[in-house]
């Protein structure tokens, strides 16, 4: 289940931390949005050290659909709703000036980069689209209502977004990586103010970002009920008709589709973590009936902090931690919101401004209908009864039958089969 990425690129190799430390800045996490951080500390001269608890980019990140875009689905119509136009114009700010970063960074870099269109469509639901379209005008961004997006199914229209971008993220990752202060195979086993234990030293930092994608540490921030995760799947296919541009649909569980030297990736079948959905089984039915003939050349799947608001949570990591940061919950779209976030945090702990900070704050209100939702979802399956418990909060772990995993329903922690740890929160496997 090794997904295009990992098997068309070669990541470097670093050394586990052995000895203790001092650094100004610690990133725990060796995905995008930490090696993102690590750059651009680097760049600006600041004294940073990453560590990561595996390998560079062999989490979620290796894992996405490599969008970079600002188009984040139906946003921005939600975004004015609920923030106002100032703030939903800031957040649209934020992530054209991200895709323009990888745009500078790509020049120098051979990593598949390439411009592309970004469309979101509807199958059924034409007005939602002239809705999004009416609010991109309101920002004075140049979206336009196309008819025919150029799908092999019939569609209500798609809002079309120009001049957006598509690359491959660990041949980038490689690039940036290799000149880096990183450390792995360093798991954090211990946090607390300005000190970090692993296996075999102790780190001492002014400032700690945990870019974990699931934060570790539970005991500020509450996010355990702030995110849930959300699981989708892809296929990459051969001997189709691949797509010019990158296409999603508005529906949360809608397809995904987007074009990689000859292959035709296409996402979805996505659920909550923990509980059942279309899976691999959704994608090769639409497979077989929309493309005959073609073959599975890779499958793989990924799984995304969804927040109570759609904006994701970047910066300081609670009210009362004013040395701890956060970056967490990029709603399936984490190639921008990454660039986002090492923007912030680099800002952050250099102590300068930044206009996106309101923004995506983590203290921001929590007062959201998916609030509740994330609290039921905790209740139940901490009362219900079975022997396979994460040990994370202790939240009872569902079987997976399409991947042969147990997985949380609460917050997204999954096992092997074995009780081997897959993904975060949880920091061990089960016993």
């Amino acid at each position: 289940m090794a997904s295009i990425w990992s098997e068309t690129a070669r990541l470097p190799n670093f050394q586990p931390l052995r000895e203790n430390i001092r650094t100004d800045v610690l990133i725990i996490g060796g995905g995008m949005a930490g090696l993102l951080c690590a750059k651009k500390m680097q760049d600006a001269g600041i004294d940073y050290m990453l560590v990561e608890a595996n390998t560079i980019g062999t989490g979620i990140t290796k894992n996405t659909t490599a969008k970079l875009t600002s188009q984040h689905g139906l946003l921005y119509h939600k975004l004015i709703n609920k923030f106002g136009i100032e703030r939903a114009q800031l957040y649209l700010d934020a992530n054209q000036a991200a895709l323009e970063e990888y745009r500078r960074l790509c020049g120098g870099i051979d990593c598949d980069f390439s411009q592309q269109d970004s469309f979101v469509y509807s199958t059924d639901d034409r007005s939602a689209l002239e809705a999004e379209l009416a609010a991109l005008g309101k920002l004075h961004f140049p979206a336009e209502l196309v008819d025919t997006p150029g799908l092999p199914f019939p569609t209500a229209g798609a809002v079309k977004f120009t001049h957006q971008a598509q690359f491959h993220p660990l041949k980038f990752l490689s690039a940036i990586a290799k000149d880096l202060r990183i450390w792995e195979h360093t798991p954090i086993r211990e946090l607390a103010p300005h000190t970090a234990k692993t296996d075999h030293a102790t780190i001492n930092a002014e400032k700690i970002i945990i870019a974990t994608h699931f934060p570790i540490l539970n005991k500020h921030g509450s996010y355990f009920l702030k995110l849930y995760q959300h699981r989708s799947y892809c296929l990459a296919l051969e001997n189709t008709q691949t797509v010019n541009g990158m296409y999603v649909d508005a529906s949360k569980t809608g397809l995904s589709l987007r074009s990689h030297d000859g292959l035709l990736i296409l996402g979805g079948g996505s659920h909550r973590t923990g509980k059942q959905g279309g899976g691999w089984t959704e994608l090769e039915t639409f497979t077989a009936e929309h493309y005959p003939g073609s073959n599975i050349r890779y499958r793989w799947a990924t799984q995304d902090c969804m927040t109570l608001d759609g904006v994701p949570y970047i910066g300081q990591y609670s009210a009362r931690t004013p040395d701890l940061y956060v970056a967490t919950g990029f709603n399936k779209w984490g190639m921008t919101s990454s660039m986002v976030a090492a923007g912030i945090l680099t800002d952050l702990v250099s102590g300068k401004s930044n206009p996106y900070t309101g923004v995506f704050s983590p203290s921001r209100s929590i007062l959201h209908p998916q609030l509740a939702v994330n609290a039921y979802e905790a209740v139940t399956n901490l009362l219900s009864f079975t022997k396979k418990r994460c040990p994370h909060m202790g939240c009872a772990l569902k079987w997976n039958p399409q991947e042969h995993t147990w997985d949380c329903p609460c917050h997204g922690s999954r096992f092997e089969e074995n009780g081997q740890l897959i993904d975060n929160p949880a920091t061990g496997d089960l016993k």
